[in-house]
């Protein structure tokens, strides 16, 4: 039993790395009052520029850099449309998401072509900072990029929270008209959160491709997109609660995962769900009280 604890718990962290990531991407975007549904393409796409960088160049951090600034590139097309245009953030998000998806898979059939066999890399290695512990070693047996994501949520929460951008971009979610009249651009503002937030979105999804799997498949994403709209209401915007929102379904994630191992006669499609059910549930349960920006999916247009 306290094995299986110890397994599940290294599991947990590694399924909860992308959705941190790209958890903090969305809060960047919605703090500055723009629904970003863009998570699921723009993660894609990263998972695609990651591991095409990394292929061609046989470097796992060239995969990572690529898709950090691949990401960035959805920034200014949400802005442009969502910010500077004014349409729908739901129409402008679903719109990112298609085409970022559907520039990925041309790509990936462009440079790879038709081939049956999936090109793969040698993925990150597994980095122990605590090797000599029987317990604390197997838990912290993780890749650097989920060390990475841990760091990032005291420095998100200190940004946010601490710093004067952090408090323009605050402001510009709750009241960007006092923000403008303070002399704060809110385009240029709400334009840089979206940037931030496509590059960390799309390290997310490259985390997918050169670290946990090695390769790059059409379904790699497999909607964790989504979940993450989902967790940052669970979360209410704040960073700390973006990290149980992700443990919380990277728990249960792993855990169905081994209880197929079990034996248990129940169809594995209730399994694959679970994750997903219990991601809704806690959505339902924390959105009742959950502390919108007050801006979020309000078009700013100056006066």
């Amino acid at each position: 039993m306290g094995d299986f604890l110890v397994d599940l718990i290294a599991a947990t962290l590694r399924i909860a790395t992308p959705l941190i990531f790209a958890t903090l991407g969305e809060l960047f975007c919605e703090r500055a009052g723009i629904l970003n549904l863009g998570v699921e393409g723009t993660m894609f796409f990263g998972a695609f520029s990651g591991f095409t960088a990394a292929s061609l160049t046989g470097s796992l951090w060239m995969g990572i850099l690529c898709a950090f600034i691949g990401g960035m590139i959805s920034g200014p097309i949400m802005s442009l449309f969502s910010v500077r245009l004014g349409v729908n953030q739901h129409v402008s998000g679903l719109g990112v998401t298609l085409l970022m998806t559907a520039l990925s898979l041309f790509g990936f059939r462009v440079i790879f072509g038709e081939n049956r066999i999936l090109p793969s890399i040698q993925p990150f290695q597994q980095l122990s900072i605590f090797s000599g512990s029987r317990v604390l070693g197997p838990i912290f047996s993780q890749y650097t990029l989920t060390y990475i994501a841990l760091a990032l949520i005291p420095i998100v929460w200190w940004v946010v929270f601490r710093t004067n951008f952090g408090l323009n971009l605050r402001s510009v979610g709750d009241n960007p008209e006092a923000t403008d009249a303070a002399g704060i651009n809110v385009y240029r503002l709400r334009t840089i959160a979206l940037v931030i937030g496509g590059a960390l979105m799309s390290v997310g999804g490259a985390y997918l491709s050169v670290a946990q799997l090695g390769s790059f498949t059409f379904g790699i994403v497999a909607g964790r997109g989504w979940v993450c709209i989902a967790l940052i209401i669970f979360a209410n915007w704040h960073p700390v609660r973006v990290l149980w929102g992700a443990l919380l379904f990277g728990g249960v994630q792993a855990l169905q995962s081994r209880l197929q191992l079990t034996g248990l006669k129940l169809p594995y499609e209730l399994f694959l769900a679970l994750p997903y059910i219990v991601t809704i549930i806690a959505l339902t349960i924390a959105g009742r009280n959950a502390s919108y920006p007050a801006a979020l999916l309000k078009p700013y247009k100056r006066e």
